[in-house]
């Protein structure tokens, strides 16, 4: 394989824009819950990363230091990620649903060195465990953060403010150092760290500039949350290698966002079941048709009706796509400039192979199987999970084919077809839910015997968090004593919404859960 980012690095990349593309618009910035809108040119955006790398470098933060990043999706956000690359330091994103617990697990887990946190984030209780020193991005209210034992707290403007435009001193970066620690929850208990590299960021936004067909005349438009693999690899750096603009929406609203994609002249979209669902719920706009898109790019799952009534009403293509964190992009695609082949979710892109395999081998045409995807790690695969060669060895192997678990079959003509996730894979509004990760928390709760978590059917987020549970026959806890003990403990998205008790819970025979018989 060709690689296309040899020699590449985030710090080479923004250099080379910021000559380039200097008085270009970059970033518009639109929330709002945060104030007016936000603009930068490349220029202005260059020189707000070298200050905040200037914060960073004076903080004793260098080349392999990790750094925790939770807050909401933000222009701090990117400001961070972009600053700590420069200077050869590691984001460890944190989701701001994240529950303290869930924090601190990740944290200790990479050795992370600083946070960097809204103010109301990191005022949540339990906070106060993270024993690194943190900084404050905004101050959102709530109740009073520490200062004291042993952490030291500053303002996040206070210190960019009076940093230096021009970036310090700093080690080398190499394409092959890491940029970014990305937990994804998996099918493990405990969520393992993508480890994502210079050059995997740099492919990224190549492939994806091949993909739609970018140019420096686009602006991309996205809602996605910013510590997501969505929004950094399949927005964020595509208009960043194509010197395009990315109009970034901190929040996203049905009854707004098609609004807002007509305003800011948005030529390319970012999008996914929930919102074709509800924006498909909201009155028509006679206006709504009038608009510059000429691509949606879309995650599964959607419905044909679904599909064909979307594209109708809003006039938009819908350019469908599959992929994981481990394989950065949506590696199987429909090809740039040829039709496209719905349902499929496409052909492998550039840069990777895609086979199916089944018990006995390579799957026949039509035959159901087990995606396979082929790609180098460092490049077009990630460089592995952290501090877990063995989960690592289990999911790409010495050929360098990633293992998805999930479950697809290819047509005559070799377009593949998306059939089922992972079985202990919930998908929820865009994000990934452990059924593992839920069941080892409701276990520790007391009054339960057993649990077994699954996902069932959702109109509007694909799917819900469904949990089975089995309770403690001497002193039983109730279904609102479960949701709330389960509230504490994880993300408000993997919560299960429905909680079912019975007597015992459905095994084969060498005693695991039948799941499928869990979700009537």
């Amino acid at each position: 394989m060709m690689d296309i980012a040899s020699g590449v690095t985030l710090r080479s990349l923004w250099d080379q824009q910021a000559r380039e593309r200097s008085d270009a618009e970059f970033l518009v910035f639109e929330d709002p819950d945060q104030g007016p809108v936000r603009r930068f040119t490349y220029r202005e955006f260059d020189e707000s990363i070298n200050r905040a790398a200037n914060v960073f470098l004076a903080r004793g933060i260098g080349h392999g230091d990790r750094v925790a990043v939770q807050t909401h999706s933000s222009c701090e956000f990117v400001q961070c990620l972009f600053a700590l690359a420069k200077i050869g330091a590691v984001t460890v994103p944190l989701n701001s649903s994240y529950t303290a617990r869930e924090c601190l697990e990740m944290t200790e887990q990479c050795g992370v060195r600083l946070l960097v946190s809204d103010s109301e984030l990191f005022a949540q209780e339990g906070m106060e465990a993270i024993s690194c020193d943190v900084i404050v991005v905004a101050d959102g209210g709530g109740r009073p953060v520490r200062s004291s034992g042993g952490c030291r707290r500053d303002d996040w403007a206070s210190l960019v403010a009076v940093a230096s435009p021009v970036l310090g001193p700093c080690d080398p970066v190499d394409e092959d150092d890491l940029v970014e620690i990305m937990f994804t929850s998996g099918t493990e208990s405990r969520p393992k760290g993508v480890m994502l590299t210079h050059a995997n960021f740099v492919f990224s936004g190549l492939y994806c500039n091949w993909e739609m067909g970018m140019t420096v005349e686009d602006r991309l438009a996205t809602a996605m949350v910013t510590s997501h693999v969505n929004f950094q690899l399949s927005a964020l750096m595509p208009v960043l290698t194509a010197g395009a603009t990315l109009v970034m929406l901190g929040r996203y609203s049905a009854t707004r966002f098609w609004r807002e994609i007509r305003a800011h002249g948005a030529t390319l979209v970012q999008s996914m079941a929930m919102m074709v669902r509800t924006m498909m719920s909201q009155p028509v706009d006679p206006d709504e048709r009038r608009h510059r898109v000429r691509d949606l790019h879309y995650f599964l799952p959607l419905s044909d009706g679904e599909k064909e009534a979307f594209e109708e009403r809003f006039s938009v293509t819908l350019l469908n796509n599959y992929g994981a964190t481990e394989t950065l992009v949506g590696c199987l695609t429909d090809l740039p400039l040829q039709p496209r082949h719905w349902p499929s979710v496409g052909k492998a892109g550039l840069g990777y192979e895609v086979r199916i395999v089944d018990e006995s081998g390579d799957a026949p045409v039509g035959g159901c199987g087990e995606i396979l995807i082929h790609g180098v790690p460092g490049r077009s695969l990630m460089l592995g999970y952290w501090k877990d060669p063995e989960a690592t060895a289990a999911a790409v192997d010495p050929d360098g084919w990633y293992h998805s678990g999930d479950l697809g079959y290819a047509d005559a003509e070799g377009w593949i077809h998306f059939v089922d996730r992972h079985q202990d894979l919930i998908k929820r509004a865009g994000e990934n839910v452990s059924a593992t990760q839920v069941e080892n928390v409701l276990m520790e709760c007391p009054g339960v015997a057993e649990a077994a978590v699954v996902g069932i059917p959702d109109p509007v987020r694909d799917q819900a968090v469904k949990a089975v549970v089995v309770l403690d026959r001497d002193a039983p806890a109730t279904q609102a004593q479960v949701r709330a003990f389960a509230a504490a403990r994880l993300a408000y998205f993997k919560v299960p919404s429905v909680i079912e008790v019975r007597d015992d819970l459905p095994r084969g025979t060498y005693g695991k859960v039948i799941k499928n018989l869990l979700k009537d």
